[in-house]
């Protein structure tokens, strides 16, 4: 969540307000979480993906204890509206990140939703996903003045080996 001045003054609210009141905000939260766990990316707008990120961490959490905890269970039941895919997050997402602590997902903005309300847009996904990459990978630019400078100073090192030999 974003730190603001609202959020600092909560006045009592403690979540942000999404859907028609609380139930709905739960089963919003619940069908968003069951789609990123089947499709390990999902687009959305930025305040339910910012949202919806806290939970998609805390469920790995209680699936890395394993399916034989009584707590992670009755998590993963609750929160993915699927049952068929409480397998797929004890048996592929919680061994995917044994060796990490936290930071299972990755959220992207993306441009604007086009029609009438331009809502603002993010991509949420866990890593490690079959997906090519949100961000390409940087590729290393020989015109930048750094790699302009090394280029010249190999040269005239080259250059200085050779008439020294």
């Amino acid at each position: 969540m974003r730190l603001t001045l609202q959020m600092l003054i909560s006045h009592g609210r403690v979540a942000r307000r999404m859907g028609l009141g609380p139930e709905s905000r739960i089963n919003m939260l619940r069908n968003i979480l069951t789609g990123l766990v089947r499709h390990e990316r999902i687009e959305t707008t930025r305040a339910r993906a910012d949202e919806v990120r806290f939970y998609a961490e805390k469920l790995i959490d209680y699936a890395k204890k394993g399916d034989t905890d009584e707590k992670a269970m009755k998590m993963a039941s609750f929160w993915l509206t699927e049952k068929d895919l409480v397998p797929k997050l004890f048996k592929v997402l919680a061994p995917r990140f044994e060796n990490q602590s936290t930071g299972y997902t990755r959220m992207a903005r993306i441009p604007n939703r086009e029609n009438l309300d331009r809502a603002k847009m993010a991509v949420l996904e866990y890593k490690g996903n079959p997906f090519p990459p949100l961000y390409p990978a940087k590729k290393e630019n020989e015109l930048t003045l750094i790699n302009q400078l090394l280029k010249g100073y190999r040269e005239e090192r080259a250059r200085v080996l050779a008439a020294e030999s």
